[in-house]
């Protein structure tokens, strides 16, 4: 690899890689790039590494798959050595193991903090990717991985007279690294998602008065967590390496869940609720997995919603209020499905307001607070739960420039279109993680993040081993893969619901299912069969010398 000084600030010469992002996919990304002789530098615009458990320290920030099961595979002593303290861990611990890993595997001296990446062209002539920092430094490489996350750029809504609020204003998914008091605090929450439905019941414990702002009701199953037992841990820690490759070869989402092999339509009503009762009291998405057709027939969808519509009335004493947090606007888990802590209790308490904005909408923030439907409500803390762009907006928050300055943005204003979620059409050598049209965010992120890592590491060799300079997916390819992303989804609930999923949170962002619902497995033995046939699919080919220009 040619190597020469660039940028002493970094450095850095001209890099193999720049990896952009220091959570989950870019330390894996980093350490496996460094154990087969690559040169490879990460960028992350916060202070330390972690990603989106950096950014998510809200209160209840908690994993919705099981620790056992939400953390790295690639090492086997990783695996045995770390102990987790409960079955869903919190945001505190989960940052705590990424710690850990970065000091494990010596990643931080190749780490660059708080340097926010603002664009990346590629260079036809040379073959490089130059990275360009937010103070204006640039880095050259020649691949570029966009490690950045898909719930990483976070959405505040545009409401009237926000900078005009005389409190705190915090969001979900930026908070402060200091533990925020609410004590003695009139506090408006706006958004019941999965931040929000965690978040409400701590901050309802600790303030005054909680008034929440809901727009859409969501489903949400009680989490059940408990404390990590030693037989627990062990029964997975003494089968961790088959337990991990059934998980990645054999489900849908990269999860063991207890799976079901019937219909809900096919056994009786009595035996339907009872299974609905009993995975409602284990807790965890499990209950999804009551019946193996939940989210392809709309009439088995049907009896799990309504089933969690009953426990809901009754939970909450209200009526009313009841019959605000009722979901109907879509299937159960067509969004994703939130997993709680006394969510819905939360609102027996003397100390709790819901507003449906869908009956009072948010008209300005004021100084003291916020006007909805003609009512004033006086706040000392606003706290935004309002989610993300989410698996593109943090790539088009980047300047990326591809063949003939194209941007990826403009490429993507009709919808993100990608070959397996892993690279795109006119960007040659810019490999994305977990990417549109990948099984991505419907998937145990670390097990998607461990494939996409393993295959770009693969490709990256066997371009070295072949002396092959670029490579760049076929628009035909990416096309054809679009096609396939969009009949997966078709072929489920999925597109009834105006999700995240769908980019429908965001105005005016074009309204595609992003991710890909084929299965984790099946998505694993495609991209598998590409590489074994050559890459098909790709645009394989080298840069001619000077020489043979001038030849």
């Amino acid at each position: 690899m040619e190597q020469r000084q660039h940028d002493a600030r970094f450095n850095a010469e001209i890099l193999d890689v720049v990896i952009v992002g220091a959570g989950f996919a870019g330390l894996y990304m980093l350490h496996k790039l460094r154990t087969l002789g690559f040169s490879a530098k990460v960028f992350e615009a916060a202070e330390d590494v972690g990603g989106t458990w950096y950014w998510n320290r809200y209160p209840g920030a908690r994993c919705d798959v099981e620790s056992v099961q939400y953390s790295y595979s690639f090492d086997p002593a990783l695996e045995q050595e770390w102990r987790w303290s409960e079955r869903f861990a919190t945001q505190p611990e989960i940052l705590r193991y990424i710690n850990h890993v970065a000091d494990r595997f010596d990643l931080r001296r190749d780490i660059v903090l708080n340097t926010r990446i603002k664009a990346a062209e590629f260079n036809e002539k040379s073959g490089h990717w130059t990275v360009t920092t937010a103070d204006g430094a640039t880095i050259e490489a020649r691949f570029c991985v966009m490690a950045t996350g898909c719930l990483s750029a976070s959405r505040l809504p545009a409401i009237d007279g926000l900078d005009r609020f005389a409190g705190e204003v915090l969001h979900t998914a930026l908070w402060p690294r200091e533990q925020f008091d609410f004590t003695g605090k009139r506090v408006g929450v706006i958004g019941t998602g999965s931040s929000g439905i965690q978040a409400i019941p701590l901050i309802a414990a600790q303030a005054q008065h909680v008034t929440v702002f809901q727009r859409t009701p969501n489903f949400s199953v009680p989490a059940r967590n408990w404390d990590m037992t030693d037989d627990y841990e062990r029964s997975w820690k003494e089968n961790y390496p088959a337990l991990r490759k059934r998980a990645r070869e054999s489900t849908w989402s990269g999860t063991l869940y207890e799976f079901s092999d019937k219909g809900a339509m096919e056994v009786d009503e009595a035996t339907r609720q009872a299974e609905y009762e009993r995975r409602w009291q284990t807790g965890g998405a499990n209950f999804m997995h009551a019946f193996n057709d939940l989210l392809l027939s709309e009439p088995s969808n049907e009896t799990a919603a309504d089933f969690v519509r009953g426990k809901i009335r009754q939970i909450v004493q209200d009526p009313r209020t009841a019959e605000a947090l009722l979901p109907f606007d879509h299937p159960l888990a067509a969004k994703r499905i939130c997993v709680d802590t006394d969510y819905y209790a939360t609102y027996n308490r003397d100390n709790v307001d819901l507003i449906d904005v869908r009956r009072e909408p948010i008209e300005a923030i004021t100084p003291d607070g916020l006007r909805a439907g003609e009512r004033e409500h006086v706040f000392d803390t606003l706290v935004f739960a309002t989610g993300f762009d989410a698996m593109t907006g943090a790539l088009n928050a980047i300047d990326i420039r591809g063949r003939e300055g194209h941007r990826l943005s403009d490429e993507w204003r009709d919808g993100p279109r990608s070959y397996l979620g892993l690279m795109v059409a006119g960007f040659p050598n810019l490999f994305t993680v977990t990417g549109p049209g990948s099984p991505s965010v419907l998937s145990n992120m670390i097990v998607s993040i461990e494939q996409h890592v393993d295959w770009i590491s693969e490709c990256l060799c066997h371009l070295r081993e072949t002396g092959i300079d670029l490579i760049e997916a076929e628009t035909t390819a990416q096309t054809e893969w679009g096609q396939e992303v969009n009949a997966a989804a078709e072929r489920t609930l999925y597109p009834r619901a105006g999700s995240w999923y769908m980019g429908a949170n965001i105005p005016g962002k074009a309204r595609m299912f992003m991710p890909y619902v084929g299965g984790l497995g099946n998505y694993r033995r495609i991209c598998a069969e590409v590489a074994a046939d050559g890459y098909r699919g790709f645009r394989l080919q080298g840069i001619p010398s000077a020489a043979a220009i001038s030849a």
